[in-house]
């Protein structure tokens, strides 16, 4: 904004009408005041004000204000008598100044009435007359006014630029911060200047000498304490459930609100992911953390892994948007706890409950070893078009038999299989970041996917090399097994057919005249049940049928008759 408007100045090319637009707190009036002061300065227009005119002293922030400068509320004067009363005061001429410059704060307020009653003298205003709008919502200023301005839209401040602003206040002020202190500050006040001061000046009038302290900071604004969020995740990382539960137990008995600790574990999970992506440069994104946390950032970040990073916070991000307006926040964040723990074990509980058999290794992402790197085989189907710059998967050869293989290879290897499926296409690896293999069973692979986005985006496309393609050769090359999908969304395993809509169980593979579903668009539906729970017969609808529900669902399930009444 700065740039232009000094260029105007310089050169005398001041328009007559100006529209500044903005959040809050991102310095629309402020510009606005400052814009006057360079058009009425004995110097001026210039860009640098003298300040030591009358016009420049009265203007300045601890002047009285000009006659000449008139600053109008257009929220509570918004209507056709005010419009009046302005356009008869523009009439004359300026007191003293060289313009007469109206400033309308809430622009948007004014009714249309009101602007209509205004359009005639911001079309065809005197010499000596400037107007600056300044609104937070430029779309609700009539087209017929805001045509007639030159529209700068300011934004909000970048979070290096708010720290560096923070930390020379402080300087001039003699007063000191401890580390994370100032990044909360910039947080909580979201690029708005004003906001950020006000924050900053009720930390000052808190703390007790000279230095704003962090537990006071937190206590304030409601953050999470980052030594919580450094147990929290850590605890994920061990798979230390106990560790987890206490933690969230400490949110509750400390009255913290559990959604705001779910919005700062994101926050935290971002600055791993961020941690784990610039390999040891962090400073450079995570401006105003210290080197001591930077340090406990990467040491988790390292535990963790990309993969689950990204899955973790999939999963956080939807819990999130569940627990607004929760009837039990408590619980949400229980439970969203307990996904956290499944999904980073690798979606299986199996660990918890029994020693894993000698032939299966343990629940983890290490790649498992032992397995060789064939192709798959090719398909007797007509070879479907590859686009220029996309890598064909690669011909199978010698394939094992599928009841050779369990899930849990599947789990073990998932992160070497995500590996090659990433040397062989970047879109079909970012498509399955977040998905855990669930279940397998006679050649067919359940896979849960973490959004619905990526779960479309699964889909396989008609004449060419898509996501599926591109997974099942690589699965060929890390287990030697040729793979059907049966994808779906959601971030557990069901268990029993009341937690989701059974769908007709997969043909089986002694029936070749009926091919099982390979991808998205031949899956029967985006959730499945467990292997283990029953599917219930449908019965053909009666003439007189209502709404069915309690026993008459019960009877279907059970396919039970009712007793007839005796006679």
């Amino acid at each position: 904004m700065t740039d232009p408007l000094i260029t105007a100045l310089k050169t005398n090319r001041v328009n007559h009408a100006y529209l500044f637009s903005g959040p809050r707190g991102c310095g629309k009036t402020t510009s606005a005041r400052i814009l006057a002061r360079c058009l009425n300065c004995e110097q001026g227009p210039t860009p640098e004000p003298c300040g030591k005119c009358p016009s420049c002293i009265e203007l300045a922030r601890s002047g009285s204000g000009s006659l000449d400068v008139v600053e109008i509320d257009a929220a509570s004067h918004n209507g056709v008598d005010d419009a009046r009363d302005l356009r008869e005061r523009a009439g004359f001429a300026p007191a003293r100044d060289r313009y007469k410059i109206f400033i309308l704060d809430e622009a948007h307020m004014v009714t249309t009435q009101g602007f209509n009653a205004l359009l005639k003298i911001v079309e065809e205003p005197p010499a000596h007359v400037k107007f600056i709008f300044a609104t937070t919502e430029p779309d609700k200023v009539i087209s017929t006014i805001r045509s007639r301005t030159h529209h700068y839209p300011f934004r909000l401040a970048p979070p290096n630029v708010m720290l560096d602003y923070l930390n020379e206040l402080l300087s001039k002020e003699n007063l000191t911060a401890d580390p994370g202190v100032l990044s909360l500050v910039t947080r909580a006040g979201g690029g708005s200047f004003r906001d950020t001061l006000s924050v900053l000046d009720q930390l000052i009038a808190g703390s007790e000498g000279s230095n704003i302290d962090y537990d006071l900071t937190v206590a304030l604004l409601g953050y999470t304490h980052a030594s919580l969020l450094e147990e929290v995740t850590t605890a994920l990382a061990d798979q230390d459930s106990a560790g987890v539960f206490k933690s969230v137990d400490k949110v509750i008995q400390t009255g913290q609100d559990p959604k705001r600790f779910a919005e700062d574990l994101l926050e935290r999970f971002r600055d791993l992911i961020l941690v784990s992506a610039t390999k040891g440069d962090a400073a450079s994104v995570l401006r105003g953390t210290d080197e001591t946390e930077l340090l406990a950032l990467e040491t988790i970040a390292t535990k963790f892994g990309q993969t689950s990073l990204s899955k973790a916070a999939d999963i956080i991000a939807d819990a999130i948007t569940e627990l607004s307006g929760a009837t039990s926040p408590k619980l949400q964040l229980e439970i969203l706890m307990a996904r956290l723990l499944v999904a980073l074990d690798g979606g299986s509980l199996q660990s918890a409950v029994s020693e894993p058999s000698a032939s299966v290794a343990p629940a983890t992402f290490a790649p498992t070893p032992g397995f060789t790197a064939p192709v798959p085989k090719k398909s007797e189907e007509k070879p479907a078009e590859t686009k220029p710059n996309e890598k064909k998967p690669d011909a199978p050869k010698d394939l094992k038999d599928p009841a050779s293989v369990s899930i849990e290879h599947f789990q073990n290897s998932w992160e070497q299989i995500l590996q090659s499926v990433s040397n062989r296409s970047k879109a079909t690896w970012t498509v399955l970041i977040g998905s855990t293999p669930r279940i397998w069973e006679e050649g067919v692979l359940h896979i849960a996917f973490a959004s619905e986005s990526n779960l479309r985006r699964f889909a396989p496309k008609p004449g060419e090399v898509s996501a599926p393609d591109h997974l099942r050769a690589a699965i060929a090359e890390v287990l030697s097994v040729a793979t059907k999908f049966l994808p779906y969304r959601g971030g557990s395993v069901p268990q029993t057919a009341s937690e989701t809509p059974v769908v007709e169980p997969t043909p089986k593979a002694s029936k070749p005249d009926t091919p099982v579903a390979e991808s998205a668009s031949e899956a029967p539906a985006a959730k499945v049940s467990a292997p283990e729970a029953p599917v219930a017969k449908k019965r053909s609808p009666e003439p007189n049928d209502g709404p069915r529900y309690g026993d008459a669902v019960l009877r279907e399930v059970l396919n039970a008759k009712p007793v007839e009444k005796d006679k």
